[in-house]
């Protein structure tokens, strides 16, 4: 990385970093079993299949009287069919059977008695209320001689959800490779499952360096500022649904190196800051010589840059390294990292990118690949803020990112720019 590249070089450069590491993942060895309780954003690691019908009885899309379709046939506003009120069905009831030539209360979710092939609304019926039934009362509660009407006949099926019409025993409720929405775990669970096989969970190091770190909440000393890069990208890591543990490093390399080899379980390490050709480059200093390459891309912010196998110990482990200014550190993420982590978990990789016009004139070094943070405006065009690396502030606000490309140095107002979606 001695000569600049350009941000697709990079970015393809790090997906190769981490091509073995989306390959073990996705092994079917390496799957671990979690309660449906703690699977939401996991992603099954095999087709999943129900073990019953769902739903595992005939039962009411409404409140109203089954019957039998034969028996309402002849029906009519002019000639009504009276049936005598029978046995009530309500939720979490035994299924019961139906007498042929009545009619049987039942609510919504309870189950059609057997012989019952369909199912009138009760504000179909006469009188548009049931009978004798209240909060616990059931066919006991019934007058004795209760009929009730109807005026129309019905189609067999009307208004019942059948056995096994959402999943049928063995059907492939979720294939492979789904990540696990709530609709999904809802799904699950309805099929009576209670612990689901998952891919596991990247994990990953995020280190920040610097003398100068405190923790919010910290008092700040002379020359020390907020550690801000800690907050920003633990969140952004997170939303990609891989594991994350911060930890703060002084500018120490050996004690950069101790730290990394007291974290076994990472899979990758991000580190932020200590890149660059300054004097004291503690992330360069100590892990170049352990294998990891460092140089620039032509992108602002975000120039420098390292990746590579990092000899840590006894392992190899990918190192992907930004540099340290608050908005370079997003930018870098949003670039390069952000697309391959959402991959692994089955999220969208790429955001929602359409050109918009620019509300005003803006410059740009020909030579860099430059991304402003911006915000849409209501007419569609979009205001973009200054380029300096430090404006975390004018982050937070934006909705977007604008994208420069390289060879251009100016752009005048309504000219077109590629745009990035951040706050979907």
């Amino acid at each position: 990385m001695s000569a600049p590249v350009t941000p697709q070089e990079h970015a393809v450069a790090v997906a190769e970093l981490l091509a073995p590491l989306r390959a073990r993942l996705i092994e079917p060895g390496a799957a671990e079993t979690v309660p449906i309780a703690r699977a939401a954003g996991h992603v099954l690691a095999a087709d999943l299949t129900s073990p019953v019908a769902v739903p595992p009885f005939a039962n009411s899309q409404m409140d109203g009287y089954a019957v039998r379709a034969s028996d309402v046939a002849s029906a009519s506003a002019g000639a009504p069919v009276r049936l005598p009120i029978g046995a009530a069905s309500a939720a979490g009831d035994p299924i019961g059977v139906h007498v042929v030539g009545t009619a049987s209360p039942v609510m919504t979710g309870a189950p059609v008695p057997d012989g019952a092939d369909a199912v009138i609304p009760i504000e179909q019926c006469d009188p548009a209320h049931f009978i004798g039934l209240g909060s616990a009362a059931h066919a006991d509660d019934v007058p004795p001689g209760a009929t009730v009407g109807f005026a129309a006949p019905v189609e067999p099926g009307t208004f019942v959800r059948g056995t096994g019409t959402d999943l049928a025993p063995g059907a492939i409720i979720l294939p492979a490779g789904t990540r696990l929405t709530p609709a999904a775990l809802g799904s699950i669970a309805a099929a009576g499952l209670a612990e689901v096989a998952v891919r596991p969970r990247a994990h990953v190091l995020l280190l920040s360096t610097g003398h100068e770190l405190r923790a919010p909440g910290a008092p700040l000393g002379s020359g020390q500022i907020y550690d801000a890069n800690s907050s920003s990208m633990s969140a952004a890591l997170a939303e990609t649904g891989v594991d994350v543990t911060t930890a703060t490093s002084p500018d120490d390399a050996e004690a950069l190196l101790t730290l990394i080899a007291a974290h076994p379980d990472a899979d990758l390490v991000v580190t932020m800051g200590g890149v660059s050709a300054g004097a004291f480059e503690v992330v360069r200093d100590a892990l170049e010589p352990a294998g990891v390459r460092f140089g620039h891309v032509a992108m602002q912010p975000g120039g420098p840059q390292g990746l590579g196998l990092a000899r840590i110990g006894e392992r190899e482990l990918p190192v992907v390294a930004f540099p340290g200014n608050p908005v370079s550190v997003l930018v870098s993420f949003e670039m390069f990292l952000r697309p391959i982590l959402c991959a692994l978990s089955e999220r969208p990789a790429l955001r929602p990118a359409v050109q918009a016009r620019l509300a005003h004139a803006i410059t740009s070094p020909a030579g860099k690949h430059q991304v402003r943070r911006g915000a849409l405006r209501e007419d569609g065009s979009v205001e973009v803020g200054g380029p300096s690396s430090h404006l975390l502030h004018d982050y937070a606000r934006a909705t977007v990112l604008a994208h420069v490309p390289i060879g251009v140095d100016a752009l005048p107002a309504g000219a077109e720019v590629e745009i990035w979606r951040i706050d979907e």
